[in-house]
């Protein structure tokens, strides 16, 4: 696939996951050190977050441009296997040690703001559709709503900021989003080459670098975002709503 790093609209698959993994990489620092761990001990666990990262960047985007996830014949799929291990990558992160430390810590408007993220890269995934990378299902032209999650998070993050609408908001909000995230997954398995639900709009897109990391690092930071945002609404109390 012949793709141009200059447009800002491609660049974008670039710049967000990598956005979104120097935020995991502070996070993990910031939480560390506000449950009490040394500098040394949170700059120890910044790192091993890092390394881990960056390896698993690294590999997906070496398994794109292979061409291991466009074997739609084998069973099961590579594209199947990458996104259960999608799934329980983001599971391990929400519920090991750096999600228990973020729910714990970090206050729930800033965990709602990160998925702010969803806004521009739904922007970025409608210009695909445009250019004829992208099948139209995928895009807010189509079946995917999830734009709306990218916007409401703004809004709801700022509401909760201001202590208006409470946990309560928190809550709504976090179920819509990751229902319309569910949503566009399926959507996006439906239009694969192994079921053809589209007819000839077939997702194969995502198996191609940069825009591997659509699923590799994006859906996985959607997912594990929500299931920490729900460990941190079972908190009895929450950090007050600042952050270092």
């Amino acid at each position: 696939m012949d793709v141009r790093y200059s447009d800002p609209a491609v660049a974008a698959f670039v710049l967000i996951p990598l956005l979104l993994a120097v935020a995991l990489v502070w996070g993990t620092g910031v939480a560390w050190r506000r449950s009490g761990a040394s500098d040394a001990e949170a700059a120890r666990a910044s790192l091993a977050v890092g390394a881990a990262t960056a390896a698993w960047m690294a590999a997906t985007w070496l398994a794109a441009r292979s061409g291991i996830l466009r074997l739609w014949d084998r069973t099961p799929p590579p594209f199947g296997v990458l996104l259960l291990t999608i799934v329980g990558l983001a599971a391990l992160l929400a519920f090991g040690g750096v999600g228990r430390r973020l729910a714990l810590v970090v206050p729930l408007w800033a965990l709602v703001a990160v998925q702010g993220f969803r806004l521009p890269l739904e922007l970025a995934m409608h210009a695909m559709y445009e250019r004829g990378i992208m099948p139209v299902e995928m895009s807010f032209s189509g079946r995917n709503f999830d734009v709306v999650t990218g916007a409401s998070a703004l809004v709801v993050a700022a509401l909760a900021f201001a202590g208006c609408g409470g946990r309560r908001l928190v809550a709504a909000w976090n179920v819509l989003g990751l229902a319309l995230l569910a949503n566009v997954v399926v959507v996006a398995l439906l239009g694969t080459p192994r079921f053809r639900y589209f007819g000839d709009h077939l997702n194969v897109w995502v198996t191609y670098p940069p825009f591997v990391w659509l699923p590799a690092v994006m859906v996985l930071a959607a997912l594990a975002g929500h299931l920490v945002i729900f460990s941190a609404l079972r908190q009895p109390c929450r950090s007050p709503p600042s952050l270092p």
